[in-house]
């Protein structure tokens, strides 16, 4: 592992240019502003064939001012750090929020829900590997999964590790900075031959190298998924239990999380912008949203608009107990921010999810389906056929068919549908929930969903 240069570590230049451009917004006529910093550092390396077919590095440091002037806003951003440009900014943005159209629900977060200390989270990695060694573990996950008997191609694999992380300081007096490191190693195998091709994958990405899944198993749990697909047939249509292994399940839990976006919530583009306090799952269903998991790939001390963030239930005992809100969408509907605005240079706060999970059951996944006559394993999906307005679902598919409680041979081209009030309330999980994603599910099984094939 190689240490980098310390000063990228070190964000108090960072910090002193976001302070002089909120200063400078003030002496420019703003009435408040605030000012984000992102700084980023990124290297990969993709391998297909033994031989290096891609290789990236960046690094860069981003600043975005935001002005307002009574309830009339703008944002400027830019990534010019020669000199200190700070007041011609700062006037170009005071000068655009002046003539921006007005929104009442524009503004600061109050002082009161500022956050006043900051949990140590053990975000950052400080040993990056070197661009040798992203190689070394690239080529490793490619020959594991070549490796297995029947794969026939490499898809590619590939390897990449880095740092990011922001500032924030606002004129109201919040200062916070904080840094992640991300490491990651991915691998997609082909097997068979002509157009009985099937191909299927594997990664691992986290915040320190030490829990980073090795290349070597990488590798071969894609070539080994990719043989499990071969020989796919169809199936007609019918209603059937629908069970989504994890890596799927967590889409589920997304949809949830975009049904109940503030932001969403606020436009009246949401089937649940009625239901909360309702119950949509099953007794014993949490759903969880923890900005403050240590290691988490979504985690952060504070949120885009300096708020502390506090672990959340969404869903407790199957009921809905709250939406996703920053300080812009909770002023629109008479409440209070969770602390989930997320933020870019270059755009105003919105709300966003953290590390979001579906807590596990009871059963394992094997208890799960044991009963199962006749239903649809699913492993992978397709499209984005997901109506937020109305709750229909339907999404291509494909996976295992399972008979008398075991997964069989391999299903494609079918679609799944349903309506998402429906999957809520008849959802399962099993007891094999990991941290592997920014959102996280167990295994789940669905009731009734239509399969539809030939």
């Amino acid at each position: 592992m190689l240490a980098p240069a310390a000063s990228l570590f070190d964000q108090s230049a960072l910090t002193d240019r976001a302070e002089r451009l909120v200063k400078a917004a003030l002496a420019a006529g703003a009435d408040s502003a605030d000012a984000v910093a992102v700084r980023g550092l990124s290297q990969s390396i993709e391998v297909r064939d033994g031989a290096v077919e891609e290789s990236e590095s960046s690094e860069g440091d981003d600043l975005g001012l935001r002005v307002l002037v009574g309830r009339r806003q703008a944002v400027v951003s830019t990534n010019d750090m020669s000199g200190d440009g700070s007041k011609m900014l700062a006037e170009r943005a005071v000068a655009m929020a002046r003539v921006a159209s007005e929104d009442k629900y524009a503004g600061l977060a109050d002082v009161s829900q500022l956050a006043k200390s900051f949990p140590e989270l053990d975000l950052i990695d400080r040993g990056l590997p070197s661009v040798q060694q992203l190689e070394q573990m690239a080529r490793a996950a490619e020959a594991a999964g070549l490796s297995v008997k029947g794969i026939s191609k490499s898809g590619g694999a590939s390897a990449s590790a880095g740092i990011g992380g922001m500032v924030l300081v606002t004129s109201h007096g919040f200062r916070g900075a904080y840094l992640g490191s991300s490491h990651g190693v991915s691998m997609t195998a082909i097997a068979g031959e002509g157009t009985g091709m099937e191909r299927d994958y594997d990664y691992s990405s986290v915040r320190h190298a030490s829990d980073l899944e090795s290349p070597d198993k990488i590798g071969r749990t894609a070539g080994l998924r990719a043989i499990e697909r071969l020989n796919p047939r169809k199936v007609t249509t019918r209603k059937v239990p629908v069970v989504f292994d994890p890596r799927v399940a967590n889409s589920l839990v997304s949809h949830l999380a975009s049904a109940v976006n503030g932001a969403s919530i606020a436009r009246k583009t949401s089937f649940l912008r009625e239901k909360m306090g309702t119950k949509l799952f099953a007794d014993g269903i949490r759903i969880v949203d923890d900005p403050h998991r240590l290691r988490g790939l979504r985690s952060h001390p504070f949120d885009g608009e300096g708020v502390a963030g506090k672990k959340l239930a969404l869903v407790d005992d199957g009921v809905l107990m709250s939406w996703i809100l920053d300080c812009g969408t909770a002023r629109e509907l008479g409440l209070t921010t969770t602390g989930h605005a997320s933020r870019g240079v270059s755009s105003s706060p919105s709300p966003s999810a953290s590390n979001l999970h579906l807590e596990a059951g009871t059963m394992t996944p094997a208890e799960l389906i044991a009963d199962i006559k006749d239903g649809f394993y699913v492993t992978d999906l397709i499209g984005s056929g997901v109506n937020m307005v109305t709750g229909d679902y339907s999404r291509g598919a494909s996976g295992f068919w399972i008979e008398n409680g075991q997964r069989t041979y391999a299903v494609s081209e079918v679609t799944i549908a349903g309506h998402l009030n429906d999957i809520f309330s008849s959802m399962t999980p099993a007891n094999d929930l990991t941290f592997k994603y920014g959102i996280n599910a167990p295994t789940v099984r669905l009731e009734g969903l239509t399969v539809a094939g030939q």
